[in-house]
């Protein structure tokens, strides 16, 4: 009798999975929550900082304008600085905010038809880590493919023969209405038809980048605020307060017998 082999059938492979995985774009630095580490570490160090600032204007284009806001952490002036550089290297423009929350500089890159805003922000991290976020024109995530070209722009010797030099290099500006800005659309954002008149509220800001916003909004919309963590020094952001540490915060709603607590993260 002779021996009788079966082979199964391959499975077919659908022609459109093939295709995406071999253009899906290939990121090293870019994870789904930016780029994250611990600060002067690679990747997160100053000149990362620089020659991403230095790619995101490249992709954009000369004489375009970026936003850039950032938490209370210790490390985030010299990475804001690093970045302002690498941009203004290009030709574009930045903008600065300050600390603000992570949806305000969303929504400033979007009201100020910026092209592209950038969060240097770790988050419920510890102070000594940071990290950057990038948004496109109309707030949101930037695509996958776009975060590849930024990292492929940033490699050296990619950028540096294109410098701009005299009158085309970029200006740094810091706007000082940002926060004003951000509060005045939270609070339209609030339903007219809800009232916080009376209400007791204690938010617990961790010492980060709401320390301003959060309580104001909260107050002009007519609560009666309790604020905590609202003293950041660059070191004791999240650190035994906020979301992580939400004892503080649940022991100052009993003290002052308030009506809800609120802890956000750095």
């Amino acid at each position: 009798m002779a021996n009788v082999r079966v082979v199964a059938p391959e499975p077919e492979r659908s022609v459109a999975a093939e295709a995406a995985k071999v253009s899906k774009p290939a990121r090293r630095l870019f994870g789904t929550d930016g780029i994250r580490g611990p600060a002067n570490v690679p990747p997160m160090t100053p000149e990362t900082a620089m020659r991403l600032g230095m790619a995101v204007a490249a992709h954009f284009g000369r004489h375009g304008r970026v936003i850039v806001g950032k938490d209370t952490r210790l490390s985030g002036y010299m990475f804001e600085t690093a970045i302002a550089a690498g941009v203004c290297a290009m030709g574009a423009d930045v903008m600065l905010i300050g600390p603000m929350p992570t949806p305000a500089i969303a929504y400033i890159a979007q009201s100020m038809r910026a092209d592209a805003g950038i969060v240097i922000s770790a988050s419920h991290n510890p102070f000594s880590d940071n990290g950057i976020k990038l948004f496109a024109f109309d707030g949101f995530k930037l695509p996958d493919e776009v975060e590849a070209e930024v990292e492929r722009l940033m490699e050296p010797g990619v950028l540096e023969r294109r410098f701009a030099r005299g009158r085309e290099i970029g200006r740094a500006l810091r706007i000082d209405d940002a926060a004003g800005r951000y509060i005045t659309h939270t609070k339209y954002a609030f339903p007219d038809h809800l009232k916080l008149d009376g209400i007791r509220i204690v938010v617990d800001c961790a010492h980060g980048a709401a320390y301003k916003v959060a309580p104001t909004v909260l107050r002009e919309l007519g609560a009666e605020v309790i604020a905590i963590g609202v003293q950041p020094n660059g070191t004791n952001i999240n650190e035994k307060c906020g979301a992580v540490h939400p004892q503080e915060m649940c022991a100052q709603v009993r003290q002052y017998r308030a009506d809800v607590g609120i802890a956000l993260d750095g």
